[in-house]
């Protein structure tokens, strides 16, 4: 157990940071809307069970380790034959621990609830028999690497002398079976309560909490009634949970406060997943003097699309909407609430930028929200408080730049609905079944449909499905009016496949975003032309450029010969995540020095790409895109990462503006995570399986040959039905590679004189 205790404390204090003392959240920027004007309080479900085996020692202890400090854990109590209250998440034993295996002759069925159920009880063994069933993960999404260490399952007494956690909540789900089995929760909770400092009893049954109000010490222990479904039954009084929220004043009578659903104070729609307008339950608990905590919150578990995917902007719908707050959250993760209510509540538009020095750059715009590179994508980003905001320039066939995050337009329009025999595969490009922008004029484009992308499709997790096809693509020339427009510092302009578009189809993007450039005039903007091609840096030779190089491949170091290579064409990289935390099974295994060495030689380090959905986060960052944000920008070198780069840029701007960061003592729920700690609390035949490592960087990966030529290419037939674009030739050659008008010329030769 020591041992655990020390892991623990070297996963939390990877720097020399002594934990804030005072008790609770130290935001006393506003008085919060809480029935008595405190901070909301965080409720630990069996421990941090987002992560480890719910109800046992690791679960609670590391919920103690990264919560406010006066973190409350709960414990859904069961008892064992011989009367021993445990503190087990279910009634069934078997789902969250291994006694089917233990005890394969012990099943049985018993009406729970009303229902038949066949399972493994509680009431069917001694404690000395559970003594040998080790605590298991009971969520199949969750990671099951930890259901190999010893973790037996713990009294209540356990949990108070062993974990010691700041404050206990113990809640009484089953009284009525235990007391058709002739068990006595009644008797078992007054007697534990002289033993146990017991801060909270909460029930869904009245008769329960009613048989023991009298004999309860309202100033050490609270009751709470809890709420279930609308439709179920009650068991004391034969009532809907629904009927008897209609009587808030008649629980007053033997409880302090209600737990209910947060779907009772926020509903959503269930056919749309979007929220409905809220209810007025806290306000109404509020003026009878009920307290009022809210449950079914986890990270991990998709709530409404407003969200976005953030839960950190969830916890703040129900503690800081300027109309009430709720007086404390129950959840599978509490260093999430904890950062919420600590770091991110009664923040305001105002809230100072503490970590300046990074940049947030959006990918596609905010296309977390919206389908990516269109007008509606862009403009969030901008009200977002995005930085930069990015193009990834792809080239029509009739040669005008438009911004695409993809070359093949499947990815991001309804171009397969319309162009399905333009099909093809080009292994230059690796491309397979494509529709590809060149083979497209403009009009056709813009009379697709945009479409939002969808990248974790497969976990059945989908962004806001209802915009998914709103928004206009734009040209690269309207990109950049609108952003010279706008309260962005600048724009990051992505070039790729320059070679093949100039050598096979006559199309010079590299001369296309000069010129547009050029004709832009963004003086008082920050330009950063980004390009996995060293020879397209090197066309860009105007110093108020800043120049990106990105690393396309995943690295595990970086030769300083390489970064002085790179210095010749770029001043600052684009790396992906896995270059800093490399991962086996999504655990994370280590540090990188990849981004020390870059910023030792005054190279920018950009990292790419933060979405919030939890499966794009390893599980050291406990489903929480703050967490990972905090880690990459503070955890990866001597100094804070350079910038981010994003589909959802109100949460990275709403992370660098958290008051913890300029904390003199920071909280835990605010360090970066120390990678393979959570290796340490696995055994060895859990251990995720090593993965080869990522290759060095060298100079030869980094040196390219100049770029060919913009071959000119004899016209095409216009197959895709359409008229030529507004600035195509007639002979369907690029603008720009094609004879042009004086105006344009004469910019041409501007820009041939400038490099």
């Amino acid at each position: 157990m020591w041992k655990l205790r020390s892991i623990f404390n070297l996963l939390l204090l990877c720097s020399a940071v002594t934990l804030v003392a005072a008790q609770g959240s130290t935001n006393t920027t506003s008085k919060w809307q809480t029935l008595k004007g405190d901070a909301p309080l965080v409720i630990a479900r069996g421990g941090f069970s987002g992560l480890f085996p719910d109800s046992s020692f690791n679960a609670y202890r590391f919920a103690g380790l990264t919560s406010l400090t006066n973190v409350i854990v709960w414990c859904d109590v069961q008892l064992t034959k011989d009367g021993v209250g445990i503190c087990f998440p279910d009634i069934k034993l078997d789902n969250a621990s291994n006694v089917a295996t233990l005890f394969k002759d012990k099943q049985s069925t018993y009406l729970v609830n009303g229902v038949s159920t066949k399972a493994w009880f509680p009431i069917d063994f001694n404690f000395k028999e559970l003594a040998l069933v080790n605590l298991q993960q009971g969520v199949y999404s969750r990671s099951s690497r930890f259901d190999g260490t010893v973790q037996p399952i713990l009294t209540v007494e356990d949990v108070f002398n062993k974990v010691q956690p700041p404050g206990l909540w113990l809640n009484v789900q089953h009284d009525s079976f235990y007391s058709q089995h002739n068990l006595s929760m009644r008797a078992f909770v007054l007697s534990v309560s002289r033993r146990v400092v017991i801060n909270y009893i909460s029930s869904p049954e009245v008769n329960f909490l009613k048989s023991i109000a009298s004999r309860i010490n309202p100033k050490v222990t609270k009751l709470v009634f809890r709420f279930l479904g609308n439709d179920e039954t009650e068991p004391s009084t034969n009532q809907t949970y629904g009927s008897l929220l209609q009587n808030l004043a008649s629980i007053k009578t033997f409880a302090s406060g209600i737990l209910i659903p947060k779907s009772y104070i926020l509903p959503v729609d269930t056919s749309s997943s979007y929220l409905q307008p809220a209810t007025s339950l806290v306000r109404d608990a509020h003026k009878v003097g009920l307290e009022v905590y809210a449950s079914d919150f986890a990270n991990d578990v998709p709530s409404a699309f407003d969200y976005s995917y953030d839960p950190v902007a969830e916890y703040l719908s129900f503690i800081d909407n300027g109309n009430y707050s709720v007086d404390g959250v129950l959840s599978d993760f509490p260093i999430t609430p904890s950062g919420a209510i600590d770091c991110y509540s009664h923040m305001g538009k105002g809230q100072k930028n503490q970590v300046p020095e990074l940049l947030v750059i959006s990918s596609d715009g905010a296309s977390g929200d919206y389908p990516g590179c269109t007008d509606k994508a862009y403009s969030k980003a901008v009200s977002d408080g995005v930085d930069i905001i990015d193009c990834t320039v792809q080239m029509t066939k009739d040669g005008i730049p438009f911004c695409m995050g993809s070359v093949n337009m499947i990815d991001g329009t309804t171009a397969a609905q319309k162009f399905s025999n333009l099909a093809v595969s080009i292994p230059e490009l690796k491309t397979q079944n494509a529709i590809h922008s060149f083979d497209l004029n403009w009009n056709d484009i813009q009379n697709l449909q945009a479409q939002i992308s969808n990248p974790f499709a497969k976990f059945r997790l989908f962004r806001n499905p209802a915009a998914k096809n709103e928004g206009k693509f734009m040209t690269l020339d309207d990109f950049l009016t609108f952003a010279n427009a706008t309260s962005v510092s600048g724009v990051l302009i992505t070039i790729e496949n320059a070679a093949y578009l100039a050598e096979k189809k006559g199309l010079g993007v590299t001369d296309a975003v000069l010129l547009a450039l050029n004709k832009a005039d963004l003086t008082t903007k920050k330009v950063m032309i980004h390009s996995n091609d060293s020879s397209v840096l090197m066309k860009f030779t105007n110093s108020k450029y800043e120049r990106v190089y990105g690393i396309k491949e995943d690295i595990s170091d970086i030769q300083n010969s390489t970064i002085l290579e790179i210095k010749k064409f770029a001043s600052s990289v684009i790396i992906g995540k896995p270059s800093v935390f490399p991962t086996e099974d999504l655990f994370l295994i280590g540090v990188t020095n990849v981004v020390a060495k870059l910023q030792a030689f005054k190279v920018k380090v950009y990292v790419q790409l933060f979405s919030n959905e939890f499966v794009s986060q390893a599980w050291d960052f406990f489903s929480d895109p703050y967490v990972e944000l905090n880690s990459y920008v503070f955890g990866s070198g001597a100094n804070p990462l350079d910038g981010v780069i994003t589909g959802f840029p109100a949460t990275a701007n709403r992370y660098r503006r958290n008051r913890c960061i300029g904390y003199k003592e920071t909280p835990p729920y605010m360090l970066p995570v120390a990678p393979g700690g959570l290796l340490q609390l696995m055994s060895t035949q859990y251990l995720p399986p090593a993965e080869a490592p990522y290759p060095v960087l060298t100079e030869s990966d980094v040196v390219e040959p100049p770029l060919p030529p913009v071959a000119k290419i004899a016209p095409a037939s216009n197959n895709t039905g359409s008229a030529p674009g507004p600035n195509s030739r007639p002979s369907g050659q690029s603008a720009i590679t094609a004879s042009i008008s004086m105006i344009s010329m004469c910019i041409l030769l501007a820009v041939l004189v400038i490099s």
